[in-house]
C-alpha cells in the first residue's frame, strides 16, 4: 500500500456570472483579479511539486468569463477606469477610485507595501466620505493607486517568474502611465496562461479536473424546493414550491459541454454547487457521465442517521465509516460518492492563516496522521477529503499564503504515509463497496438550504424568478414557431440552441437571450447574499444584478419590467461587527454570568465575517462582551458550555492587541495543582501586573488597568481573542479583523448621554 492515508485535496474555482450582457457592463472585478492571483498561482504550486495530486473544481461561469477577457476584450468597470490617465479622471472616477480600489485584505494586502498602506491611511474610510479624502489625493497619488490596487493582487509567485512584475514592485511608487498599462496588459497575459496550465496538469495525471452545474445552481431547489423540508421542516418557503426540472437538466448537460470543449474529455466528477445533493438528482448527473461527486460530511452523517458524526470535542465516532467512498443509486444509475473533512478544511480556510506556515502545515500533517491511526485499526486505507474554496482563503494568509502551501504540498509528497490522490484516480483503484440506502438533502453548510431558501428575502427571490420565469414561458409558448426559437411543449424545451453560451449572443434570438438571463438568475450566488447570513460591502450590488437578470428577460422581448423588480430585495445594510460600550461599567470579577453588571458593555456575537467563505466547524466561543472603567478595560467571554470546561481542552486564552503594538494577555486555565494564571506581555517579555484580574468558571472575565498596557486617554484599542491548542489558533473572535475602541475620559459617560 503506497500509503497509509489517502489525501484528497478538491480546490473548487469559482465565480458567479457577473457581466449584465443587456446593458454590456460588468461591475465586478473578481474574475480578473482571482484569476492574476489565486486561479494562475494555485496551478503555479502545483508545477513546483510534480508527486502532488488533487482535484480542481472549474465552475462553467468562471470558465465562460475568463474567455471573454482572453478572446472577446471583455472588461470590468474597474479596469476600464484603471486604463484612464490620472490627468484625465474626472471626479466620479477619481470618487470610484477611493471607494473601490482599496478591496483588499488591510494586514496582508495592504499593510506590507508602503505605498499602498500610506494611500490607505490617507482615505481614511470609516472616518471620511470619499468626496472629503479626495482633496488629500494628487494627480500621482490617484496613479500609484491604480497600480498598487492591480498590482496587490498578482499571486507572489508571478513576481517569481516575471522581471516586469518585480521591477513595478522594487519601483514602489512614482509609476507612469506606460507601467501603469504594461501592468495591465499582463493581466491579461496571466490570465491566457490558466486554461493552458490547467491542460498541463491534466495531461501528466496530476490533476483531475471537475466541473459544477453550469451557473452554479443549487441543484435539489431547481428540482423542487420542498427539498429544503428534508433538513427544515419548520421553513418557510416561497409561494411557488415546485421545481424546474428541465433547467437542472439544461445547467448540467451544458457543464458537460462547456468542460468538454475546452478540455478535450468529459468530466467523471462534480462538486455540485454548494456541496447540495439529494437522492432525486442522481440519475440526471450519471446520464451525462458523472461517476463521482462529493460533498460534507454532515450529510453522510444525516444519511446515516448519525452513525458518522462528531462528538462534543470534535472527534469522530465511527471514523473508518466517514474516511471511505459510498456509492448512492437511484432508478439504476449509481454513482460514487466521498465527503470532506470540514475540520480540516475549515483550518486551511480559517485559522492556519494566523500561525507560522511550517508550524500549520505539521499541525496539518499531525491531524492527518491521527485520523490514520483511528481507521487503520479496522484494517482499511484511510480516505481523507479536503475541500474548500481555491481562491477566497488565501488573501488573508501573509504572502498569499505561497510559504504554507510549499510546506504542506513538501510535507504530503515527502511523508511515506501519505499519498496525495486525486477523487477519480483514487475510486478507480478503490472502488466504494458500500451504498448509501438515501442521500440525504442538504448542503455543505449546516446539512440544510437555509442560506438560500426559507429567509424572507430569499423567498421573494425565488417568487420575483418564478414570477418571470412563468412570463418568460408563456412568451416562449406564443412566439415558438420559428426554427431558431425554443419551441415548448408542457415545460419542455426543445431546441439545441439552447446549449449555445453567451459568447454566440450574436446568434441567438431575443427569446433565446432571454432564457439565459433566467439561469443566470438561478445561480446560488444571488441568494448567498439574501438573509442574515452573509455581508459585504456590496450587498446592494449583487441584490441589483439579480434583479437585472431578471429585468432583462422582459427588456429583451420588448417588455416593461414589473415595478417591484426595481425595489431592493434586501432590506438591511452591512451589519456592522461589534456593538460599542455605552457607560462605565462595574463588574465584579469572578466568573459568574451576571447580566446586569455587562448591560452597558460593547458586544460580539461569534460569526463568520469573511462573507464570500462560510465555516462549518464552529469554535467553543459564543460571545464576547467588552468594556471599561475609567482605569480599566474588560474583557467577557462566554462559551458553548461554562467557561471552566472549555478552557480545560486548550492551552491557553490570548487576548491579543493589535494596538498597543506588541501587546498580549495569555491566560492558562487551572489544571491540578496549579490555578487559573494570567500573564501580561509585551514583544514576548513578562510585564509585572499584579493589578489585572481574572476569573474563569461559567465565563471568562479579566479585566487590565490601561497603564499597564501604556494606551492614554483616547487612544486606540483594537484586540482580539484567541483559543490556542498545540500552538495553533483553534478559535478567534472576532473570526476576522478586530473589537475597535478608544480609551475613554472621565467625561466619557457625560460625553455619551449628551450625544
Amino acid at each position: 500500500m503506497a500509503g497509509e492515508i489517502a489525501l484528497a485535496f478538491l480546490w473548487h474555482q469559482h465565480q458567479p456570472y457577473y457581466p449584465d450582457d443587456v446593458a454590456g457592463e460588468n461591475a465586478m472585478p473578481w474574475v480578473r483579479l482571482h484569476g492574476v492571483k489565486d486561479y494562475y498561482g494555485m496551478a503555479l504550486h502545483l508545477l513546483e511539486f510534480p508527486e502532488m495530486r488533487c482535484t480542481i473544481n472549474l465552475v462553467p461561469s468562471l470558465l465562460l468569463q475568463l474567455e471573454a477577457y482572453t478572446e472577446r476584450g471583455a472588461v470590468d468597470q474597474h479596469l476600464k477606469v484603471s486604463r484612464i490617465a490620472a490627468d484625465s479622471l474626472s471626479e466620479s472616477d477619481s470618487l470610484f477610485l477611493l471607494d473601490q480600489f482599496f478591496m483588499a485584505s488591510p494586514e496582508q494586502m495592504i499593510k506590507p507595501f508602503p505605498r499602498f498602506h500610506e494611500l490607505h491611511q490617507r482615505r481614511a474610510a470609516g472616518h471620511n466620505t470619499s468626496r472629503e479624502a479626495l482633496r488629500r489625493f494628487n494627480e500621482k497619488d490617484l496613479r500609484d493607486l491604480q497600480v498598487w490596487f492591480n498590482l496587490a493582487w498578482v499571486h507572489p509567485l508571478a513576481f517569481e517568474r516575471d522581471e516586469l512584475l518585480r521591477e513595478l514592485m522594487a519601483k514602489g511608487r512614482g509609476y507612469t502611465e506606460k507601467e501603469k498599462n504594461l501592468l495591465l496588459d499582463k493581466h491579461l497575459e496571466i490570465l491566457r496562461q490558466i486554461v493552458p496550465l490547467h491542460l498541463k496538469l491534466a495531461a501528466t495525471g496530476q490533476v483531475e479536473l471537475t466541473t459544477t452545474p453550469y451557473y452554479h445552481p443549487i441543484l435539489p431547489l431547481l428540482f423542487d424546493k420542498k427539498l429544503a423540508k428534508e433538513a427544515m421542516p419548520d421553513a418557510k418557503l416561497p409561494r411557488y414550491t415546485g421545481g424546474y426540472t428541465d433547467d437542472a437538466a439544461l445547467h448540467v448537460r451544458r457543464a458537460v459541454e462547456q468542460h468538454t470543449r475546452i478540455f478535450g474529455t468529459a468530466p467523471r466528477g462534480m462538486w455540485p454547487a454548494e456541496g447540495s445533493v439529494c437522492q432525486s438528482m442522481l440519475p440526471l448527473l450519471a446520464q451525462h457521465g458523472i461517476q463521482w461527486i462529493a460533498t460534507d460530511e454532515e450529510i453522510l452523517n444525516r444519511s446515516t442517521h448519525g452513525f458518522v458524526s462528531r462528538d462534543g470535542k470534535g472527534y469522530v465516532r465511527n471514523p473508518d465509516r466517514m474516511y471511505r467512498p459510498y456509492k448512492v443509486a437511484e432508478g439504476g444509475h449509481e454513482l460514487g460518492i466521498v465527503f470532506r473533512d470540514h475540520a480540516l478544511s475549515d483550518m486551511i480556510g480559517f485559522h492556519y492563516q494566523r500561525s507560522e506556515a511550517a508550524a500549520a502545515a505539521e499541525d496539518f500533517v499531525s491531524h492527518l496522521r491521527a485520523i490514520g491511526s483511528a481507521v487503520n485499526g479496522s484494517g482499511q486505507r484511510a480516505l481523507v477529503s479536503v475541500i474548500l474554496d481555491g481562491e477566497n482563503c488565501w488573501e488573508h494568509y501573509p504572502g498569499g499564503g505561497v510559504q504554507f502551501l510549499r510546506s504542506l504540498y513538501e510535507r504530503c509528497c515527502k511523508a511515506d504515509d501519505i499519498e496525495p490522490v486525486s477523487i477519480g484516480a483514487y475510486l478507480e483503484r478503490h472502488p466504494p463497496r458500500d451504498t448509501l440506502p438515501h442521500l440525504f438533502a442538504g448542503s455543505w453548510i449546516n446539512h440544510n438550504f437555509a442560506i438560500w431558501i426559507g429567509h424572507e428575502e430569499d423567498n421573494t427571490a425565488w417568487d420575483a424568478l418564478h414570477r418571470t420565469r412563468e412570463f418568460l414561458r408563456q412568451r416562449t409558448e406564443l412566439l415558438g414557431t420559428g426554427d431558431k426559437v425554443a419551441r415548448w411543449q408542457g415545460d419542455k424545451v426543445k431546441s439545441d440552441l439552447v446549449a449555445l453560451p453567451p459568447c454566440h449572443l450574436a446568434t441567438l434570438s431575443p427569446i433565446e437571450r432571454a432564457w439565459e438571463e433566467l439561469y443566470i438568475a438561478e445561480g446560488s450566488d444571488w441568494f448567498w447574499w439574501y438573509g442574515d447570513d452573509h455581508s459585504s460591502a456590496q450587498d446592494h450590488l449583487f441584490d441589483y444584478l439579480f434583479r437585472k437578470h431578471l429585468q432583462n428577460v422582459y427588456l429583451l422581448l420588448g417588455d416593461t419590467p414589473p415595478p417591484e423588480l426595481s425595489r431592493p430585495i434586501s432590506r438591511r445594510g452591512q451589519r456592522a461587527i461589534h456593538t460599542l460600550p455605552r457607560s462605565f461599567l462595574t463588574v465584579k470579577i469572578d466568573g459568574r454570568k451576571t447580566f446586569f453588571e455587562w448591560v452597558n458593555a460593547g458586544h460580539y456575537t461569534c460569526q463568520n465575517e469573511r462573507g464570500t467563505m462560510a465555516m462549518a466547524t464552529h469554535g467553543p466561543m459564543k460571545e464576547l462582551f467588552f468594556g471599561f472603567n475609567v482605569r480599566a478595560l474588560m474583557v467577557r467571554v462566554d462559551f458553548d458550555g461554562s467557561a471552566r470546561d472549555a478552557l480545560a481542552a486548550f492551552e491557553s486564552l490570548r487576548v491579543g492587541f493589535v494596538e498597543p503594538v506588541g501587546y498580549e494577555l495569555l491566560i492558562t486555565p487551572a489544571r491540578k495543582p496549579h490555578p487559573v494564571r494570567v500573564q501580561l506581555r509585551c514583544d514576548g517579555k513578562v510585564v509585572e501586573a499584579p493589578d489585572i484580574e481574572i476569573g474563569v468558571d461559567q465565563i471568562a472575565e479579566v479585566t487590565v488597568p490601561f497603564e499597564r498596557l501604556g494606551v492614554a486617554v483616547d487612544a486606540p484599542i483594537h484586540f482580539y481573542v484567541e483559543m490556542l491548542a498545540d500552538g495553533q489558533s483553534r478559535d478567534r473572535a472576532p473570526r476576522e479583523g478586530t473589537i475597535s475602541l478608544t480609551r475613554p475620559s472621565p467625561d466619557f459617560e457625560r460625553i455619551m448621554w449628551d450625544v
